[in-house]
Formats: structure tokens, C-alpha cells, sequence
């Protein structure tokens, strides 16, 4: 099995990051192919960023043509349903995939992303998903993304506080990390708190291996139906020239 793990933005070394959390989850036999894309912002903070990388991101995946399924490295699920659309392997963004799980393992959870301007983002995909009812709150620890790169520890800490006032205030069961650059927390965090701490990199592909084994494809029917050949076959000279 071939999963491709697509960062959405331009920075190779949180591409490097999310492909150790995807090789340590994967199943022996599964390959985890990371690409970085080539187009768009250095870190996905909101609206505008998340609609500069969709271009670039689905320039990187068609340029990949052997994988069974793609993994979205962006906690905005940046360019999702765009995505599903350029091909019939089942493709996950690592929000949904970290909301749906955590779900599973609690009656409510709370999410700790970045910036406080990307807090609606994540609510409306929420609200999309039909999660908004278990999660309580989507907090903001405002922590760049950048930021995640260059001094985790800091991060974690901010992280960590933000974590407490959930665990208080919201009475959360479960905290979803609300940026591919907080894969490495995940199981620290989970540790100190004893609850559930997860990622959504770890999950997408976790997912994303159960659907390839059961032989699952995203439907070509209703709005995943495929654009038209000519309005996709240029796509690397009309958007990223």
C-alpha cells in the first residue's frame, strides 16, 4: 500500500515531521510517500493562506500518479473536496480524520490550534462535519505556525495551558491538536494529562489504511463527480506559472 502524505504548504521541514508521525502509525507494508507543495504560503493561518495552497496542492498530487490513498497535512483540510475530485482514492484531511476519532473515544472534545484567525475556519468545518455538537471549544494557544518549528518546547507549554483551561472550563474527554506542526505532541501531552491528546496526521493514515483494505473509493458521483479533462490538464501552468 502507497499513501501520500500532501503538505499544502512550502515548508519542507513540517513535511519532514508529519512523514516520522505517518511511517511510525503505518503498517509494515504500507508506504508513506511525503511531498511538499511546490506553490503557495510558507504556513496556513486562515482564509487567505488556506485559498493561495489549494493550487499548489493539487499540482503535487497529480504529479504523484501511483499511490491508494492521500492524506491532507493541514489541519484547514485545505482544498479538500477539490482534492477528492482529481482522483477516486480516498482522500482524508487531517482535520476531519482527528475530529471523527476523537469522537469515537470521547462523549466531548476540545481542539488547541494556532492562531486565533483560524479558529473560524475550524468551526465551520466543524459545523460542515456535523461535529460542531461534540466539540465544545476550538481554542487558539497563539502559537504561529512557524513558531512550531523552531521552539517546541515553548509550544508545548503554551499548548499545555490551553489543554487545562479545556479540561476545566469546557469539561472536554479529549483534545484534538489543531496543527500538522504539534504531530510530535501528541503523545507527551496525552501522557501528562492521561486523556486522549491526538493528531490528526496519525489518524488520516490510520483511516486511510483501513479504507484501501476495504477496497473503499471516493464516489464519482454528485459533487466528487471529476472536472472535465481540459479544465485539470493545465493546471501547473495556469495556477503556478
Amino acid at each position: 500500500m502507497r499513501i501520500l502524505v500532501v503538505n499544502p504548504n512550502t515548508t519542507a521541514s513540517m513535511t519532514d515531521k508529519a512523514c516520522i508521525a505517518a511511517q511510525r502509525v503505518a503498517s509494515a507494508d504500507t508506504e508513506i510517500v511525503a511531498v511538499t507543495s511546490q506553490h503557495g504560503p510558507v504556513s496556513i493561518e486562515g482564509y487567505y493562506d488556506e485559498a493561495m495552497a489549494v493550487p499548489g496542492m493539487l499540482q503535487a498530487i497529480q504529479s504523484e500518479k501511483d499511490f491508494d490513498a492521500v492524506v491532507i497535512a493541514c489541519f484547514d483540510d485545505t482544498g479538500l473536496d477539490a482534492a477528492r475530485c482529481i482522483t477516486n482514492k480516498p482522500v482524508i484531511g487531517i482535520g476531519e480524520a482527528g475530529y471523527k476519532v476523537a469522537s469515537m473515544l470521547s462523549n466531548k472534545f476540545s481542539v488547541v490550534t494556532t492562531l486565533a484567525r483560524s479558529v473560524p475556519a475550524l468551526e465551520h468545518n466543524l459545523m460542515k462535519y456535523g461535529m460542531e455538537r461534540q466539540c465544545v471549544r476550538v481554542r487558539s494557544s497563539e502559537i504561529p505556525v512557524l513558531e512550531l518549528e523552531h521552539d517546541g518546547d515553548t509550544a508545548a507549554k503554551k499548548i499545555g495551558l490551553e489543554i487545562e483551561k479545556a479540561l476545566a472550563e469546557d469539561r472536554a474527554e479529549a483534545i484534538v491538536l489543531g496543527c500538522a506542526g504539534m504531530v510530535d505532541l501528541a503523545d507527551k501531552l496525552s501522557e501528562q494529562f492521561s486523556i486522549p491528546v491526538l493528531d490528526g496526521v496519525t489518524c488520516a493514515v490510520s483511516l486511510c489504511e483501513s479504507l484501501v483494505r476495504l477496497k473503499m473509493s471516493t464516489t464519482r458521483q454528485g459533487g466528487y463527480a471529476p472536472p472535465p479533462e481540459e479544465k485539470i490538464k493545465d493546471l501547473t501552468q495556469i495556477y503556478c506559472s
